[in-house]
């Protein structure tokens, strides 16, 4: 049996009617930038996320760098985060010439560790960023209770947890700022790379507006230095025709990730915990294993497709070196990306596929 990772081409097949007609709409009105279909999908991820300030942008790594701009972050800033992400989430702090401060996860959610995080508070804190991974949101109240008693700012990276829930409030509400990424393959994927922005603070969200698209109050009058962070009419459209069939997907995955973790409950793996009070879009459904390379090996063999996400933890790039963290200083991040996997998932995984796999993962 072949089985796509990810299965992009039956979604594009459910919606290809909507999809073609809104695209075309943008070819023929020839606005690419900003205009009404921009306009009209910002208005609906504010109403979806119960945020009052979405905005769109290039990318969900340009929507953290925005978010640390609006910050002023910059040279002896600090920025506490996790080590067990993509690169994405420190890099922007580094580009800004920032520090990132790394506090290890927590072994059951693989998010950030709450009681780990005031331990690494200085007075050159300037932000904190949790990433909910997965699909699943880190312990924002947690946090935002430990930012509020220093004065520090939460950005939650939500690129893998658009359309979770978290104690009843939806992923992209749950800080002074969040940001997401509409790259392919997240749950709510554009045809491209895309991202947004969420806060309900308006001086804020107006910063931001003009940060990315080069620092304008009006065209040609730059109140700052910005970057060209706009998100493309095009990816709008596509957005918004998927954003109207979203929930549903959601209740999909939901129901995809749960049958797996109950199929796999006798296999001699350690299935997601969704911590009680959160839902997942599993925008990825991760597995961990004692023998990783040989489960691929053998996954691959019969034509299943598997990825890890992530094999190395930022504290061990090269890229980072100079922050002068040694091997053993996360250990719980390096013992997860030793064994962690992850399985195909999608909105559209059937259950013979799904069935096909775990019993590939047993065999």
């Amino acid at each position: 049996m072949k089985i796509n990772f990810i299965d992009l081409q039956a979604q594009y097949k459910k919606y290809e009617k909507e999809i073609n007609s809104e695209v075309l709409e943008v070819f023929a009105s020839a606005q690419f930038i900003g205009g009404e279909k921009l306009n009209s999908l910002e208005k609906n991820l504010a109403v979806y996320t119960g945020a009052k300030h979405a905005i769109g942008c290039s990318s969900g790594t340009d929507a953290l760098l925005l978010a640390l701009m609006a910050l002023d972050v910059g040279v002896g800033d600090e920025v506490i985060t996790t080590p067990f992400t993509f690169i994405a989430t420190a890099e922007v702090v580094a580009l800004l010439g920032a520090k990132s401060v790394f506090v290890d996860i927590d072994e059951e959610s693989y998010n950030i560790d709450p009681s780990k995080i005031e331990a690494a508070i200085t007075k050159k804190t300037k932000a904190i960023i949790p990433v909910s991974l997965y699909g699943q949101c880190a312990d924002m109240k947690a946090i935002n209770d430990i930012a509020k008693k220093h004065n520090i700012t939460v950005i939650e990276d939500a690129c893998q947890s658009f359309g979770a829930t978290y104690r009843g409030k939806k992923s992209c509400n749950l800080s002074t700022i969040s940001c997401t990424s509409f790259f392919p393959s997240k749950p709510l994927g554009a045809y491209g790379d895309g991202g947004a922005i969420f806060t309900d603070n308006d001086e804020l969200a107006t910063k931001m507006r003009m940060l990315l698209n080069h620092g304008q109050n009006e065209r040609y009058k730059h109140k700052y230095i910005g970057i060209n962070g706009r998100l493309d009419a095009v990816q709008a459209a596509i957005l918004n025709v998927k954003l109207k069939h979203f929930e549903e997907e959601v209740r999909l995955r939901d129901e995809i990730g749960s049958r797996y973790s109950d199929l796999l409950e006798d296999a001699d793996v350690i299935t997601p915990n969704i911590a009680d009070g959160n839902t997942s879009v599993y925008a990825q459904y991760s597995i961990r294993v004692k023998n990783r390379e040989a489960m691929v090996e053998k996954l691959s063999a019969l034509g299943v497709p598997t990825a890890v996400h992530y094999p190395v933890p930022l504290h061990m790039q090269e890229a980072f070196k100079d922050l002068g963290y040694n091997i053993g200083d996360f250990p719980i991040s390096e013992l997860v990306s030793k064994e962690i996997m992850s399985l195909p998932m999608s909105a559209y995984l059937s259950e013979a596929e799904q069935d096909f796999v775990v019993q590939a993962i047993k065999g």
